[in-house]
């Protein structure tokens, strides 16, 4: 244990330092907010310090806790099957273009609802509760792994479907499992990177709005009560954390 916290204590300025060096705008800004919050002398319900937001999340992190990992819960389930449901869908149009004619206009169409709008239709159909967050996280990830997965099944040349036909894959499934599946996983991978920040969205406007749980829930109360450091908490727990 000495010899892990002698490392630790050696490099922790060194990991101070980067963080310093490549967000240091963001901390002037931070620092430029306290400073302007204290000399203005400003009501927190009009804008909270920092440091009090900082105060707040450590001092109640019990508070905290039980409604990060609802919410966590929520955007990793709907990512997972909105990614699979949204694989499976592109799959079959793929094998079946009649349903591709039918599907593909019909999720352009519903995609282009704002979210907003579409929570307390699921909301009257699912209910009040946290079935319906999930429904709502599934929906929001669906469409952009949908849209990229049937691009991606797509993605190669004829004439690399002439070769393949030519060395023996003459069955749809064969072509399916040995050229049109590895041409997608690029655009799998970028409907990944794009859906992972959306589900964690759509997890928080679905708890804000109609929530009984959850980061969103816990935003909305905050709001009500006007405690604008909780509020502002919230922010700082859903915030992306800094990469290496």
């Amino acid at each position: 244990m000495n010899v892990i916290s002698t490392r630790l204590s050696g490099r922790m300025p060194v990991i101070l330092g980067r963080f310093a060096m490549r967000y240091w705008g963001a901390l002037a800004l931070v620092v430029v907010w306290q400073l302007w919050l204290t000399v203005q002398d400003y009501n927190s319900i009009v804008l909270p310090t920092p440091y009090g937001v900082l105060a707040d999340v450590v001092m109640n992190a019990r508070v905290y806790v039980p409604h990060i990992l609802a919410t966590a819960t929520s955007a990793i389930a709907g990512l997972c099957i909105g990614f699979v449901f949204g694989a499976l869908c592109a799959g079959a149009c793929w094998f079946t273009p009649v349903l591709d004619g039918l599907l593909t206009p019909a999720i352009v169409v519903l995609r282009s609802i704002p979210i907003v709008a579409t929570i307390p239709i699921v909301a009257r159909l699912c209910g009040y509760d946290s079935s319906t967050v999930l429904v709502i996280t599934v929906m929001l990830v669906f469409f952009p792994v949908f849209v990229f997965c049937a691009s991606g099944l797509r993605d190669f040349s004829t004439a690399s479907a002439d070769l393949f036909r030519t060395l023996g894959c003459k069955t749809r499934w064969r072509m399916f499992a040995l050229l049109a599946m590895p041409a997608a996983v690029p655009h799998l991978a970028t409907a990944f990177r794009l859906a992972a920040p959306t589900c964690v969205l759509a997890a928080l406007v679905a708890e804000f709005l109609m929530g009984t749980q959850g980061l969103g829930y816990v935003m909305m109360r905050a709001r009500s009560e006007l405690m604008m450091e909780r509020s502002w908490g919230c922010l700082l727990y859903t915030s992306p954390s800094p990469r290496d």
